[in-house]
């Protein structure tokens, strides 16, 4: 239970310092997922979903842009998702390392291997 404890709070509070670059990418998706929706003719809902659909880089393929600026920018889009994914993982990766540097000890986890490979 402590290491999950551990882990939470390393995420939580890295995920708290990067707010403001995180909530600054989300906000680059907004605006650009509303600027095209409205170049697509597509209502504030519809464009909201598509760009973060994009940004997840999930990309369902139910909406697509049809002209070339709005699929340039949903290049943009998905690109800033991709660096809003790569920073949370980051967060993620360091935070478990804490947790694991703090509550493992790597010669019980060197024995544990050694025995299974026996």
């Amino acid at each position: 239970m402590e290491f999950t404890l551990t882990f939470l709070y390393r995420l939580l509070f890295g995920l708290y310092l990067s707010a403001p670059v995180l909530l600054m990418l989300v906000l680059i998706v907004v605006v650009i997922g509303l600027f095209v929706g409205r170049r697509e003719s597509w209502n504030p809902g519809d464009a909201l979903y598509w760009s973060f659909i994009t940004a997840s880089t999930v990309g369902y393929g139910d909406m697509r842009p049809r002209r070339r600026l709005s699929k340039f920018l949903s290049i943009v889009i998905a690109f800033v998702g991709l660096i809003f994914t790569g920073i949370v993982v980051a967060i993620g990766v360091n935070s478990l390392g804490v947790a694991f540097d703090k509550h493992v000890d790597l010669n019980e986890v060197k024995a544990l291997i050694q025995e299974l490979d026996k």
